[in-house]
């Protein structure tokens, strides 16, 4: 019977090597050439003695974005038990994410764990608190864009298109139309609290917006996919709901809060995409809030600091 190999994994460095394949999965595997466009590659140290001992080598490859470059590979075709035996192979600084190659086909490729760091392009779609409400500095989104275009000023980008009441529902319907004049590499997604309000008076039409996350973040990976661009999704922050209470005829809640974590948090976990925690920067300073709900100044402030850390 033909062993079924139902995983493509874009491989541009060490795992080309027959010698390699033959030490992780016990022989050389199908593979063919393959192109990546929208990359370019920079080294990579490696210390990790096994790695070095299967690879020979103590520097790797890793992606980064750049406009207009290609990265020339192969793809390879594994079974389930040949992509666990790469993911243990491959150091900390990887993460496996979807890339969509030249030949329009969708597979695996190791990039750098940290989601913003190889990034150059970044579109945020989000809320209030993305777009900087309560903030005259543009909230964490604007000190994102000052330090990602200080970088390197002739090729970082950073569009904010978050809007103020938004759902995770509205974000991945209004998203797909918004990409294309950007031509983002990344798209941080920066939404979710909002359907997890409940309204004061519930009307017997009423749809809970925390049945839909999975649908919502599975349209957004998608859209971002079709432009070969990478999903970091951004977690809610802390509620104070002593304070919020009955806000514009909805009401936010800690448990809903909490409850809208976990389901954003263990959908990206279970559809390898990245997640970033942004709870705790908040939790218990009700200082950083002006009203229970969006950030202070200050509170926007320590929420770029978190996400620079987190991602970079």
């Amino acid at each position: 019977m033909t062993e079924s190999r139902p995983h493509t994994l874009f491989s541009f460095g060490t795992l080309m090597d027959e010698r390699v394949q033959t030490a992780l999965f016990g022989q050389a595997v199908p593979s063919s050439s393959a192109s990546l466009v929208g990359y370019t590659t920079r080294p990579l140290p490696i210390t990790d003695q096994s790695v070095i001992a299967a690879s020979g080598l103590d520097v790797h490859l890793t992606l980064e974005r750049k406009l207009g470059a290609v990265v020339e590979g192969a793809v390879l075709r594994l079974t389930d038990q040949d992509l666990a035996a790469a993911d243990a192979y491959e150091v900390d600084d990887y993460a496996r994410r979807r890339v969509l190659l030249s030949s329009g086909e969708s597979a695996w490729a190791y990039l750098d764990a940290k989601p913003l760091r190889s990034a150059a392009r970044i579109v945020i779609v989000g809320d209030s608190i993305a777009y900087g409400r309560c903030d005259p500095h543009g909230g964490w989104a604007a000190h994102l864009a000052a330090a990602h275009i200080a970088g390197n000023e002739a090729e970082h980008r950073v569009f904010n298109l978050a809007i103020p009441g938004s759902t995770l529902i509205d974000v991945s319907e209004q998203t797909p139309t918004l990409l294309a004049p950007r031509r983002p590499d990344t798209v941080l997604v920066a939404a979710g609290i909002n359907d997890s309000a409940l309204p004061v008076v519930v009307p017997q039409t009423h749809c809970d917006g925390l049945a839909h996350i999975a649908d919502s973040l599975g349209s957004l990976s998608a859209t971002a996919l079709s432009h070969n661009a990478r999903l970091v999704v951004a977690g809610p922050t802390w509620v104070d709901e002593e304070r919020t209470r009955d806000y514009e005829g909805l009401r936010f809640t800690q448990a809903r809060a909490l409850a809208l974590r976990e389901s954003m948090r263990a959908w990206c976990e279970e559809n390898h995409v990245d997640y970033l925690d942004m709870w705790e920067p908040l939790r218990e300073n009700t200082e950083l809030l002006t009203d229970g709900l969006h950030p202070t100044p200050e509170g926007h402030q320590a929420l770029h600091r978190h996400l620079n850390a987190l991602s970079r």
